[in-house]
């Protein structure tokens, strides 16, 4: 057991799981018939929240309605902590950041867990993947005003972020387990 070799291969699978989940997200859009997003992540949670970073963003008036989760947490990065507005090119970058950032965190905290308790593999990762939308999406996204709230939107939105979820907690454990061999 080493969590320090874990958390490292968690990081690295959070970054493949996240990159997986973008694409199969640009994927499934495709095939649906629903705008592609750049960077594909968290593109079903637009609308402007009336409660907590939503509603103060939109104070400021510097949130736009069209902006998902993920740009609306980068732009409440720049607001907030940096006082610095962001461009629409910018906030879509910021977007993509706060991404493989969630992505990456997750996959260093599902590492060393892994590390702690080796059954928490069970399933290939699937759990987690269920986990990190259940907490995060359905959870905390929504409480903090990064989005609406879940009642919101329709099961379709719901559906389409737990597939993405599993692609991502799937990939995030093939690619850990992989790394942390090669450690």
């Amino acid at each position: 057991m080493n969590i320090y070799k874990g958390i490292a291969a968690g990081v690295a699978g959070g970054l493949a799981g996240s990159l997986a989940m973008n694409q199969f997200q640009a994927l499934w859009a495709k095939f649906t018939n629903h705008e592609e997003r750049p960077h594909g992540a968290q593109a079903p949670q637009q609308g402007s929240p009336t409660h907590g970073i939503g509603r103060e963003l939109a104070e400021r008036g510097v949130d736009d309605p069209d902006d998902d989760a993920t740009e609306r947490t980068g732009n409440a990065v720049s607001e907030l902590v940096l006082h610095h507005h962001l461009t629409k090119s910018e906030k879509e970058t910021a977007g993509v950041l706060a991404h493989y950032a969630m992505g990456a965190g997750s996959g260093a905290v599902y590492g060393a867990v892994t590390e702690m308790m080796p059954g928490a593999t069970v399933a290939q990762g699937l759990p987690f993947g269920v986990a990190v939308w259940l907490i995060a999406d359905e959870g905390i996204v929504p409480a903090v005003g990064l989005s609406r709230k879940p009642t919101d939107y329709p099961a379709s939105i719901h559906a389409f972020a737990f597939a993405a979820h599993l692609v991502y907690g799937f990939t995030t454990e093939v690619v850990r387990r992989a790394v942390r061999r090669a450690l």
